[in-house]
């Protein structure tokens, strides 16, 4: 924890917050759908796991599912590199609690952004590997949160970060919200 705030309190240039989002970019966007529309499928095949298939439906689930979930996480991404000098990362943290745009709806909508991406690209191969894979990530990033980024953004904005906890959903927005 003490590494955490550590790192939140450097500030860093436009251009370096910029080249690390696209470097971890590339894990998020290009090698983990990979992972799950490639990779998992082949493990299915291997291992003599069912696949999840029932045809245009899986498409047209999947694709609501990934074109919700990029909405949120590049819009909660481009926030926090353009409006609050920080990024998605934790050695590169955001300098102003972000509480309007896509965080007026959830406390975490790149996450939920994430896993809907994800899970909607695992429900189009119909791999169900895939899916348990992307519900583990969501245990992981669940207990990442509770247990560390909370605690960290309690303890660099205070007050106004509980009050924000206090009228904001954790993780499923309410696009609705006034």
């Amino acid at each position: 924890m003490k590494r955490i705030i550590k790192w939140s309190e450097r500030e860093f240039s436009f251009n370096q917050r910029f080249f690390a989002t696209i470097s971890a970019g590339l894990l998020f966007l290009f090698l983990i759908p990979l992972l799950l529309i490639r990779g998992l499928p082949a493990v299915d095949n291997i291992i003599g796991l069912p696949s999840i298939s029932f045809g245009i439906i899986n498409f047209f689930i999947g694709g609501i599912l990934v074109l919700i979930g990029a909405t949120y996480a590049l819009w909660s991404i481009i926030s926090q590199l353009t409006r609050a000098k920080g990024t998605p990362l934790p050695m590169m943290a955001t300098q102003k609690l972000l509480i309007d745009g896509p965080f007026k709806h959830s406390r975490n909508p790149m996450g939920f952004g994430a896993i809907c991406m994800y899970l909607g690209m695992a429900i189009i191969v119909g791999s169900l590997s895939s899916i348990i894979v992307v519900l583990f990530f969501l245990f992981l990033l669940v207990f990442w949160i509770k247990k560390v980024e909370e605690k960290e953004l309690e303890i660099r904005f205070g007050q106004n970060y509980k009050e924000y906890k206090k009228t904001t959903p954790f993780m499923i927005p309410k696009p609705w919200r006034k």
